[in-house]
């Protein structure tokens, strides 16, 4: 498996969340998620202005396997979409931990942050998951 970056944490349904300095989240799925999914040839984005509770979905993924939500790991409005991903969803595929960054969410409550597994508690479960 990929290095997992240690300044994400992780809802079990594999969305990561970063914390940006101004205190934003941006949200993406795992290279473990992308790797499951397949290509991607579709990614449904939420609108910026989106208000999104906490596993809730905000997005939708879709390879040519299967459609899969996109959870919203804290509350918050939605400031920021990666529009790139609107023609190029494969994105997610080349760099599911940087490029490929879905929304950026303004929480409304930081601290919901602290309830996400840790990278390596996250690893735990994909490693969990695969045997």
């Amino acid at each position: 498996m990929n290095e997992i970056p240690g300044d994400v944490r992780f809802l079990k349904s594999h969305e990561w969340a970063r914390r940006e300095d101004n205190g934003n989240v941006t949200v993406g799925i795992s290279e473990h998620a992308q790797a499951q999914l397949g290509d991607l040839v579709y990614v449904e984005l939420p609108s910026v202005g989106d208000a999104i509770d906490a596993g809730n979905a905000a997005a939708v993924v879709e390879s040519v396997k299967a459609a899969s939500d996109v959870y919203s790991p804290v509350s918050g409005s939605v400031v920021a979409i990666n529009e790139a991903l609107a023609d190029n969803p494969e994105i997610i595929n080349g760099d599911a931990w940087g490029d490929g960054w879905i929304f950026v969410i303004k929480p409304s409550d930081p601290s919901e942050l602290d309830a996400l597994l840790s990278p390596d508690e996250y690893a735990e479960l994909v490693e969990n998951e695969e045997h």
